[in-house]
């Protein structure tokens, strides 16, 4: 990831063109309000050193072109009436607006005139550009004393030389890349809260003070290349460029400016980028993120009275979504994202019409409305986080393959004092690693893992074996992070051909159960074990009962079970139909050789029964309302578990339960895990179990306290607070 951040519209600027330059307004366009995207908002002009609004009035598709244009966008992709995206304040600028589109400024538009307008401020006017820049566009401003100011390409921190090794980059010079020269900020109108957007935009919760003297020092050596502007931000800004410009600044002819320095920002890194963690204790979050493809995103959980639950999108902008990701030790949040758009949730909802101010310490501090009534989970509310520039991306590669998002993994390591690429060992290579590959090229999720790659034809120059016995747990940010051998590799089948691979994906699936259905519908049944063939033939009985012995019986718990795919694509099994097992006694195949444990264990964890599905016939059971059903086990169908579907297993089939024959009475807890071995990729793997507690007195038995993942209670946590 570079760590260069765009800038193209920190200007926003305009040359107003087409009349006669006397009659038309300088102005300078914003994109401000209640927005989710820092390409979207209310469209604000600056005219006689007020800010003001457009009205609604006559406005078209072909002036958002225009105005997005105008902001350094390629185009724009809608506008919005009514105050979408809130009221704004002070003057109605332009009303009755009329542009063709083929105009260079909202000025050269036909309108009512500069600050004629009949409409109030729920007319204002909204618009959505198309998120990717114009390549070299250029804002010229004729506002500050006639001096022109070409388009500000990038905006930088660069370190001193002591600093220069440091990953992540967290202080230095704040430079700006203008008119193709690296230009240094005059701190004479630079503040704290300046710093805190800058700090933000890359990937840093917060800023701190750093050693002035020696940056003092630094500049009476060299002479200075001063920016002629100074910037004006609230703190609340997701970039420098939603920041207001300053007045122009005029250095003095000897490089300085007047009593100030160049500026300096000093960033505070999040717990999960700092070089070293502190021991102490650290108070538990209470958000989180879930679902997310990379580092710093996804759907936003809080915990409530120890149960974790999402908060609805009503209301849901940048400022809440900076707040969740400033808590969460990231930077402000690129994006606030509303309708699921990183899956759904499971449990109740927990806010609703989320207001921040923006200083929140964590986003339970912001005002909220508690009652949820009406919210579903396809409104769960979602973010984007800036996150440090680690460099992870460029120690590794995938090789060999048919697209960008496949292929022989290969990483960058040090041998012999020089830098060389090399392979993995396939060995006991499985989908947690290759999740952790696919995050550190930021490509996403891992749709497969490979042990053998003889299709791929890598760079022959790194087939040797660089890193072997990787095991990972799935929150590293890198595959070095991972437990792995040192320097002795221990690789039986080498590389080559035999070195793990990987193939990614923008999505995932995410199957949760539904642990109500498990708990209301749980019972005992006595059944003799002529009626059991079946059962035995598939592995579902414990291993004490003996075929052909029709005299015995075995009890069983049985219960229903209810699998959701909340995620953001089908859930497919892993191998083709060819691959596919027919089982004659429940004449059907079966797609997954192990898709669910079904156990009963001991308080302690030990394990005294098990009654496990050795595979699964997948097929959607029923949907959300407008989903069609796509997948139909039977006559070797389509198998799978479609988005906002879901496969029910009644109790009353062969394999739905636990034989419990050899168990004594006592307490137990009885769990259920779904996709054991990962041999299905899922964006989140944390809320495939779920646990009950289980009483057995010898003849009837009782389950209580169902919860799924991480839903449990957390003792010692006050009831009724965040």
């Amino acid at each position: 990831m570079s760590t260069f951040v765009k800038m193209s519209t920190l200007c926003l600027l305009a040359l107003v063109q087409g009349q006669s330059e006397s009659q038309q307004p300088k102005i300078q366009l914003r994109l401000a309000g209640d927005k989710r995207k820092h390409y979207e908002g209310r469209l604000e002009v600056f005219y006689n050193n007020e800010w003001g609004t457009i009205c609604d009035d006559d406005f078209s598709i072909e002036a958002a072109h225009v105005a997005c244009r105008e902001l350094g966008y390629l185009g724009a992709v809608a506008w919005s009436p009514s105050a979408k995206f809130g009221q704004g304040e002070g003057r109605i600028w332009l009303d009755n607006v009329h542009c063709t589109g083929g105009e260079k400024s909202l000025a050269e538009c036909p309108s009512n005139g500069v600050g004629v307008s009949d409409c109030r401020h729920s007319e204002d006017v909204g618009v959505i550009c198309n998120q990717k820049r114009i390549p070299g566009h250029r804002f010229i401003n004729t506002m500050n004393n006639n001096v022109e100011v070409q388009r500000v390409e990038e905006i930088r921190i660069r370190p001193i030389s002591s600093h220069l090794k440091r990953i992540p980059v967290t202080e230095g010079y704040v430079e700006i890349k203008d008119r193709g020269k690296w230009r240094q900020i005059c701190d004479e109108q630079w503040t704290h809260l300046n710093s805190r957007v800058t700090c933000g935009m890359y990937g840093f919760p917060g800023e701190k003070k750093y050693n002035n003297k020696v940056y003092k020092s630094l500049s009476m050596r060299k002479k200075k290349n001063y920016w002629g502007f100074s910037v004006n931000c609230t703190g609340n800004e997701a970039h420098l460029s939603s920041c207001r410009l300053g007045k122009a600044l005029e250095p003095k002819r000897n490089g300085t400016c007047g009593r100030g320095l160049p500026v300096v920002v000093s960033c505070v890194p999040g717990r999960a980028f700092a070089s070293s963690s502190s021991t102490g204790f650290r108070k538990q979050p209470l958000v989180r993120l879930r679902g997310g493809a990379n580092i710093g995103e996804g759907r936003v959980e809080v915990l409530k009275n120890g149960v974790w639950g999402t908060v609805c999108d009503d209301n849901w902008n940048l400022r809440a979504a900076t707040i969740v990701c400033r808590e969460l030790g990231f930077g402000s949040a690129k994006e606030a994202l509303t309708g699921a758009k990183l899956g759904q949730g499971m449990g109740p909802v927990h806010m609703n019409e989320v207001e921040c101010s923006g200083f929140e310490k964590s986003l339970t501090d912001c005002y909220f409305n508690n009652d949820a009534l009406g919210c579903s989970h396809e409104e769960d509310a979602a973010v984007r986080c800036n996150i440090p520039a680690m460099g992870f991306q460029k120690r590794i590669r995938l090789s060999g393959g048919r697209n960008p998002y496949e292929g022989r993994v290969e990483v960058l390591t040090e041998k012999n004092g020089s830098l060389i690429w090399g392979t993995v060992c396939s060995e006991n290579w499985g989908m947690i690693e290759a999740m952790v590959v696919c995050r550190q090229l930021g490509l996403g999720f891992a749709s497969h893992a490979f042990q053998e790659t003889w299709y791929w034809a890598g760079d022959a120059s790194a087939d040797n074996v660089v890193m072997s016995g990787v095991r990972c747990s799935g929150t590293e940010m890198s595959l070095p992070q991972c437990l792995h051998h040192g320097k002795h590799i221990n690789c039986p089948r080498g590389g080559g051909r035999f070195a793990a691979g990987v193939s990614c994906s923008d999505t995932a699936p995410d199957l949760v159960l539904n642990a109500q259905l498990v708990e209301q519908t749980a019972y005992l049944e006595d059944r003799p074990m002529y009626a059991l063939e079946c059962a035995l033939e598939e592995n579902c009985l414990s291993s004490t009962a003996k075929k052909n012995d029709h005299s015995s019986y075995r009890r069983l718990l049985r219960f229903s079970s209810q699998i959701h795919n909340v995620g953001q694509s089908d859930f497919r099994p892993k191998m083709g139909h060819h691959a596919w097992t027919w089982h004659e006694c429940h004449r059907h195949y079966h797609s997954i050789e192990v898709f669910t444990h079904y156990d009963l264990l001991s308080l302690n964890g030990t394990k005294v029964a098990e009654g496990h599905k050795a595979s699964f016939c997948l097929e959607d059971t029923q949907c959300d309302e407008g989903i069609q059903k796509r997948y139909l086990c039977a006559n070797f169908g389509e198998q799978g578990i479609t988005v906002g579907c879901w496969d029910t297993y009644r109790h009353d089939i062969d394999c739905q339960w636990i034989d419990i024959t050899d168990v004594k009475p006592g307490d137990y807890i009885f769990q259920v895990v779904i996709n054991p071995n990962y041999d299905v990729a899922e964006s989140d793997y944390t809320n495939n179990f779920m646990k009950c507690k289980c009483r057995y007195d010898g003849y009837r038995i009782w389950t209580y306290h169902c919860h799924t993942g991480e839903l449990r209670i957390i003792e010692g946590l006050p009831a009724g607070t965040f």
